[in-house]
This record gives C-alpha cells, sequence and structure tokens, in this order.
C-alpha cells in the first residue's frame, strides 16, 4: 500500500462527508497520484465501517462497470466491486428524493440472491447459478461525489462504486434453465424508451459477474454470504436523471420496475 492508515481514514472520511453533505470533490488520485488497488479498497472499506458504525447495515454487494457500455462511457476497463447500504432502498414504483443526491444516474441491473455461500478463487457460472437461490430486475441509481461524474478506476473504487440507491421489484425467478445471457432489457424514461440491452452486455452473462466478485473477494479470503443480494452491473450505459423523471425498466421473464424521481 501507498497510503497509512491515517490518510486512509481521512480519505474514507472525505467521501463520506461528500454524500452526507450533498457536495462534490475532486476525484482522490488528483492529491494521491501513486493511490494503489490496495489502497482504493483498503479506502472503502475504512467507509463501509464509518457507514456500519453510525447504524447503517449492509444490505447486499455490488459489480460496476461490468458492461462494454458502460466501461466505454467511464472510460475505464476493468469491472470494481462495492456494497449496497440499507438507506438506499427505494420501493419499487416508489419516489427517490434527489435533494440527497448530486448528479444521479440510472442503470437497470439483474440481481441474484444466493441461498448458499459462493468464494473463490476457481468460482463459474455453473457454480453461481448452483449456488442462486433467485434473481430479480433491479435498477441502480448511482451518484458520483467526484466534480462532473467525471473519475479513474482507483477513486471509483474508493467512492464505493458511485453507489446510492437502489430498487428490486418484479417476479422472483429460478436462474437455472432462463436465458440470462438473452434475456431482454428495455428502460424508458417519461414513457420514451432510451435504451436496450440483452443480458450478455454483463460480461457475456450476469452470472459471470458475480462469478467475478466471489473470485474478488476469494483473493482476500472472504466471501459471498448464503442470502447475498447481488447487483450484477449496469446491462446499458447509465440515463441522467432529474427530479420529475420516471424511469421504469422492462425485463423479459422478470416483469418490471420503476421509480420516480422528486
Amino acid at each position: 500500500m501507498a497510503l497509512d492508515k491515517a490518510t486512509v481514514q481521512k480519505l474514507a472520511e472525505r467521501l463520506d462527508n461528500a454524500e452526507t453533505q450533498r457536495k462534490e470533490i475532486a476525484k482522490i488520485t488528483d492529491d494521491y497520484p501513486d493511490l494503489d488497488w490496495d489502497d482504493a479498497y483498503a479506502i472503502q472499506d475504512a467507509l463501509r465501517a464509518i457507514k456500519v458504525a453510525r447504524g447503517t447495515r449492509i444490505a447486499g454487494l455490488k459489480m460496476g462497470l461490468t458492461s462494454h457500455a458502460k466501461m466505454k462511457q467511464m472510460g475505464v476497463v476493468d469491472p470494481v466491486r462495492g456494497f449496497l447500504a440499507d438507506y438506499g432502498q427505494v420501493a419499487d414504483g416508489g419516489e427517490c428524493d434527489t435533494a440527497g443526491l448530486i448528479h444521479p444516474k440510472v442503470e437497470a441491473e439483474i440481481a441474484f440472491v444466493t441461498k448458499r455461500a459462493l468464494s473463490g478463487p476457481g468460482c463459474h457460472i455453473g457454480a453461481v447459478l448452483a449456488a442462486t437461490d433467485f434473481v430479480v430486475p433491479a435498477l441502480e441509481v448511482i451518484d458520483s461525489r467526484y466534480l462532473d461524474f467525471k473519475f479513474d478506476l482507483k477513486s471509483v473504487i474508493a467512492d464505493n462504486t458511485s453507489a446510492a440507491r437502489y430498487v428490486v421489484g418484479g417476479n422472483a425467478s429460478n436462474a437455472v434453465g432462463m436465458d440470462l445471457k438473452n434475456l431482454g432489457v428495455v428502460t424508458e424514461k417519461n414513457g420514451v424508451v432510451v435504451a436496450t440491452a440483452s443480458g450478455a452486455a454483463v460480461l457475456g452473462h450476469p452470472a459471470q459477474s458475480v462469478a467475478m466478485l466471489a473470485n474478488m473477494l476469494g483473493a482476500r479470503g472472504q466471501e459471498i454470504p448464503a442470502g447475498t443480494l447481488i447487483l450484477t452491473g449496469g446491462v446499458t450505459e447509465a440515463v441522467a436523471v432529474v427530479k420529475g423523471d420516471v424511469i421504469n425498466v422492462r425485463y423479459q421473464h422478470l416483469g418490471s420496475v420503476s421509480v420516480r424521481f422528486v
């Protein structure tokens, strides 16, 4: 690691304050260009500890930048991982308050819920499907704390992969036998189609995203526990939203999920 523990803690507190006070900050690598991957995840871990210490419950895990569209949009080449906080959950069909966000964007996601623990190395799609309790449609509201939503990979890892809000809905379905690779997804903003894709946009198969997460955690001696909700990453590029917008995402075989921004 390039950073000492005091600096890691200071940067985690800076990111937490940016989120809670709804203010943009310069990306971390502007001040710490030698930040390495271990540093980035150490800052994320410290950020998670800050939230847990004040009563936040960790509600799930997430992968980010798993589609080629998102990688191209954000100018990065590798997926990242983060966590979901309980205060970020918004009911399907409910309202998301933009007053608590900086510059929100929405992306459609396919979510998995595990029935058995998953661990790496060597985790693969077959193991993921065997350990999956069900899959559900979801959408994530991402909200980078960095100026103009611009960042590099290490900075976004530290910022918990831009996690902010999420919605889970539709029909819980058995993943076995479902063609998740070719599952169609249509995103509508205010009744107008703004994006279409299939499950293959997420690393070729959304279960591959879960396998990658298990292997990333396995490299640190950790696992995905049973009963974990996992957002596998945006199927399409993120869509910017403002107060008054309504997002509805339709998923082949899985139903739909929606949210209104107020």
